[in-house]
């Protein structure tokens, strides 16, 4: 899980650095000089709804691997409840 996160974050903070190096140099051939921060604020705001289409794969693989470490806690959390119950484990004889 750790794995596809971090790619996820790189692959999305690597879609902002290129949107901003796009918009800056196209304001550089335009001669116009835009701040950094208007630049960065573009960059972000164009590449969310972007890396929703570009990384939907990658995304998938995150809520996945998610859904599975949460499916796992509640396991272990209705296991670790039964026991404090004083519950048989299932599968267990006397």
């Amino acid at each position: 899980m750790a794995r596809d996160l971090a790619l996820y974050t790189v692959a999305r903070l690597g879609l902002v650095a290129v949107i901003a190096a796009v918009i800056y140099g196209g304001g550089k051939v335009a001669g116009i000089e835009i701040p950094i921060l208007v630049i960065l604020i573009f960059a972000i705001l164009i590449a969310l709804p972007l890396s929703l289409v570009l990384f939907a794969s990658l995304r998938r693989r995150v809520n996945e691997s998610i859904a599975a470490v949460d499916e796992r806690r509640r396991r272990d959390k209705a296991e670790l409840r039964s026991k404090l119950r004083g519950d048989r484990p299932a599968g267990s004889r006397e």
